[in-house]
């Protein structure tokens, strides 16, 4: 249930985000990107780390992704995240699932620190987050303007292990899928899953 997304999967994915991009500020772009588009940021995504879809058959109920928190070189054991869920499929445990797969991925990869930003208010995405283990670290005030009105972005921040010592650079995501505990963490969430 929960993969790697693949370029079949585009379609689906420009559907799911479609209507946060053009009806909330939940996402601050402006137009919805195209399935093209969906196609290219699972693929620059993949080079490096996991893409996931929560899927049954073809159809996929969500995504999430990692993306560099920061090009220059210190940041490299950062990433943000995010993830989005189909809306016939919300409130199933599948953020949570695919949260919890692809923060087991990104440990196998050797990564240390997660973000989130979440346009406030929003108390589903807060919630999520929260209950995942993220804490607030701070909020960028009146940084986006969407629909008509001025949005601030709260970040949330997670640690996925203890910062000591001289950390190793991340694995590549070939060299993850490589790794014995590969299949255990894609498939780390799938319990969390509800009917």
């Amino acid at each position: 249930m929960i993969r790697l997304a693949t370029a079949r999967d585009a379609n689906a994915l420009a559907q799911i985000y479609a209507p946060i991009v053009a009806s909330t500020a939940i996402s601050f772009e402006l137009v919805p990107p195209s399935e093209p588009e969906m196609a290219a940021r699972a693929a620059s995504t993949l080079a490096y780390v996991p893409w996931l879809v929560c899927a049954r058959d073809d159809e996929v109920w969500g995504y999430a992704y990692a993306s560099r928190h920061n090009e220059r070189a210190a940041y490299q054991w950062s990433l943000n995240v995010s993830a989005y869920v189909h809306e016939s499929r919300r409130r199933h445990g599948v953020g949570r699932a695919l949260y919890t797969s692809l923060f087991a991925l990104l440990r196998l990869q050797g990564y240390y620190t997660l973000h989130a930003g979440v346009t406030l208010p929003n108390a589903g995405s807060v919630g999520l987050h929260e209950a995942l283990g993220f804490r607030p670290v701070g909020v960028y005030r009146s940084v986006g303007h969407k629909l008509g009105a001025w949005h601030d972005v709260g970040w949330w921040q997670l640690a996925l292990r203890e910062r000591t010592g001289e950390p190793a650079p991340p694995l590549s995501l070939a060299e993850a899928q490589r790794r014995s505990g590969w299949e255990a963490a894609l498939a780390a969430g799938e319990p969390l899953l509800r009917p």
